[in-house]
């Protein structure tokens, strides 16, 4: 048996995990998804003081309560800074860290820093009444068409804070040594994940490719139950 952290992306929450979760414990793995605080069900705690250091210790003290070691710690998209930080927090709680098409950011980098030309721009602009940022439509992240008015209908609005708050490595995340980043083939027009994979393999890490839009475990779970079961 193994122990999964699934950390989800901006806007999103435990929900999209499902499929992923459930075929995880199906074969007998501990599985834990949290939701961020300020979106999801835990909406209701949304505020503009709701940054990325927040969504850091959200994950930081799910590790130290429920007394998790050994872990395989995921990060979906915006969910990779997060990693990155608690990497850098509790290093020796995890046994591996896997970035599922996600922010690869430096010390002294946020989210806003790493985007195509213009996005963090238009996210600013478009924010409501200053602080939330909009979710992106799942059709512009290439969901399947299935799932896209679902998805559309679950994603909240998260504080603007959370991309714009610096991360802050002191390098101890570096004691991580299994380290892989998955790129998602189906989901290439606007995307920023093609610079943070090529940071992956300037980092000498493991670098793998699964075909889906952004929201890999909604557009290809079973893959990616196999890829998480090499952790198994």
């Amino acid at each position: 048996m193994s122990k999964y952290v699934l950390v989800h992306g901006a806007w999103h929450g435990s929900w999209c995990w499902k499929r992923v979760r459930s075929a995880l414990q199906a074969a007998g793995h501990e599985v834990f998804t949290p939701t961020l605080t300020g979106v999801g069900e835990r909406s209701h705690l949304n505020s503009p003081q709701v940054d990325l250091s927040t969504h850091v210790l959200d994950v930081v003290n799910l590790l130290r309560w429920e007394e998790l070691d050994d872990v395989v710690l995921v990060g979906h998209s915006y969910g990779g800074a997060v990693i990155s930080g608690v990497a850098d927090r509790v290093p020796e709680r995890l046994r591996a860290l896997v970035y599922l098409d996600a922010f690869v950011l430096e010390d002294g980098e946020c989210v806003y820093d790493v985007l195509p030309p213009g996005q963090a721009d238009y996210a600013r602009e478009t924010a409501i009444d200053g602080w939330p940022a909009r979710p992106i439509p799942a059709e512009v992240f290439q969901v399947n068409e299935r799932d896209r008015a679902w998805v559309n209908a679950q994603c909240t609005v998260q504080a603007r804070a959370c991309f714009e708050e610096k991360l802050r490595l002191t390098g101890a995340g570096d004691q991580v040594k299994d380290v892989t980043h998955v790129r998602a083939t189906g989901f290439r027009e606007g995307s920023p994940f093609a610079m943070h994979h090529e940071r992956a393999r300037a980092k000498g890490w493991k670098l793998r490719e699964i075909v889906a839009g952004h929201d890999v475990m909604l557009d290809a779970p079973e893959e990616l139950v196999r890829l998480l079961a090499e952790w198994a």
